[in-house]
């Protein structure tokens, strides 16, 4: 892991951070950040802190990309169809087994070729092979598999996806979170 070099530069770098920061956490203008900082006593300009998210912004998310923790070796895929504008697209999604959302998919299709894109997508992101792939029953999946060759860690079954299945789904104490907070803008006790 390289550090980042800062050498050069006017500003310390943790105004720098600071400055990349609001710009890509927020949705803030350049001038805003500009008008930030420039409240906090630092006179910068806008096109100074678009240089600085240029040049230091792919290099501060590859930073945070190697520090993301790996995920869980048990992957759950799933796919669910929704309409938008209209139409019907099928969401693919894969969650590990500790539920975290590993990876997305919008697709028009529900066959082996979106199956295969979604498996390949995570291979790639992820670096390294699960322990298992549970999915449910759909066929594309076994036939996506088959391509990849890595058939020995497919599972399948009517009740072992369920984790990718309840990953959309409202849980109750997200209910009753906002049950508390409406009663308190209500003003009740």
């Amino acid at each position: 892991m390289t550090k980042i070099s800062y050498g050069g530069y006017r500003f310390a770098p943790e105004i720098i951070q600071q400055a990349i920061w609001l710009y890509l956490r927020f949705t803030l203008s350049f001038r805003d950040v500009e008008d930030w900082l420039a409240e906090r006593g630092i006179v910068v300009s806008y096109e100074t802190v678009r240089q600085w998210v240029n040049h230091f912004g792919p290099m501060i998310a590859a930073d945070l990309g190697r520090r993301r923790p790996k995920p869980h070796t048990i992957w759950h895929l799933d796919e669910v169809y929704l309409k938008i504008d209209g139409r019907l697209v099928y969401l693919w999604r894969a969650v590990d087994a500790e539920g975290e959302v590993l990876d997305v998919l919008v697709q028009t299709r529900r066959n082996k070729a979106a199956a295969l894109k979604l498996m390949r997508k995570l291979l790639k992101k992820y670096c390294f092979a699960p322990a298992a792939m549970v999915t449910g029953d759909l066929r594309s999946y076994g036939a996506a598999v088959r391509d990849l060759g890595v058939e020995h860690l497919h599972r399948t079954g009517r009740w072992r996806n369920n984790r990718a299945e309840n990953s959309h789904q409202r849980r109750p104490s997200d209910d009753r979170a906002e049950e508390s907070t409406n009663a308190r803008v209500r003003g009740s006790p």
